[in-house]
């Protein structure tokens, strides 16, 4: 029975044209898995000119307003969540998933307060391009239907891979290239090591070392060690494997 929900949820969600398809087809998934509203965030990040966001929900208005006139997007643990899971999961995990501060849980007890319980959200990245997440809750005092978290994980990918159509791809941008060594230079300093470091650890020069992050600031024209490392990470030519396996060696 859940199988056959599963697919006429994602064959309505997948037939979408716009934004306002999507709300009513997100809308009719959470009411028949047993949810009591939706929301959907699709970030799309790839350069100031082809930036694009899609945001959609039924949550209560109240707790809408709050959110958004408090600007509260930018500190929602869920959202942090999201960065640290590749499948979705219960908003009661959160502590299993990042640190939770007074004010983390403040802002949980008053979306409750405003009409969101709990709830399961569904996270996505492309990193380089963009991020979202699709999140179904129910009301206080309400349990989560968890009989259904397996559609709702394939209902939530298949909007965001609808949401991402309607936005659009990012157009292919000109991304800077670095060549091995101001790879390795730049990895190095993501580590935390000093030129000098860098250089002994090379079997180069510090000045070749301060060279070579400097060309590959200027390819990326930013203007600190900080900021390099950002764009590499972003980009792709160093990971966050890199640099914590590096820094956290395996306990044998």
């Amino acid at each position: 029975m859940r199988l056959h929900l599963m697919e006429d949820l994602v064959s309505e969600i997948c037939s979408v044209d716009d934004e306002d398809e999507l709300h009513a087809a997100l809308m009719t998934a959470a009411r028949r898995m047993c949810f009591d509203h939706f929301a959907l965030v699709y970030d799309r990040r790839a350069g100031d000119e082809a930036e694009a966001n899609l945001l959609i929900h039924d949550y209560p208005d109240a707790w809408a307003n709050v959110y958004v006139d408090f600007d509260l997007g930018g500190a929602d643990p869920v959202r942090r969540a999201g960065e640290r899971s590749l499948v979705g999961f219960e908003w009661q995990h959160l502590p299993d998933l990042v640190p939770m501060t007074e004010g983390d849980r403040h802002m949980l007890a008053v979306g409750r307060e405003n009409g969101v319980g709990d709830g399961f959200t569904v996270p996505r990245h492309l990193p380089g391009e963009a991020s979202g997440s699709c999140s179904f809750a129910v009301r206080p005092n309400r349990e989560i239907p968890r009989e259904m978290l397996h559609v709702a994980e394939i209902v939530g990918a298949f909007a965001l891979a609808s949401a991402r159509r309607i936005v659009g791809v990012a157009p292919v941008r000109e991304r800077p290239v670095l060549s091995k060594r101001q790879r390795e230079c730049v990895l190095w300093s993501a580590r935390g090591k000093s030129q000098a470091e860098i250089a002994a650890i090379l079997g180069i020069s510090e000045e070749t070392v301060n060279q070579h992050l400097r060309t590959a600031r200027d390819r990326y024209a930013v203007h600190c060690r900080q900021a390099l490392i950002l764009c590499a990470l972003f980009d792709g030519l160093i990971g966050f494997g890199d640099i914590i396996r590096w820094a956290r060696p395996a306990v044998h």
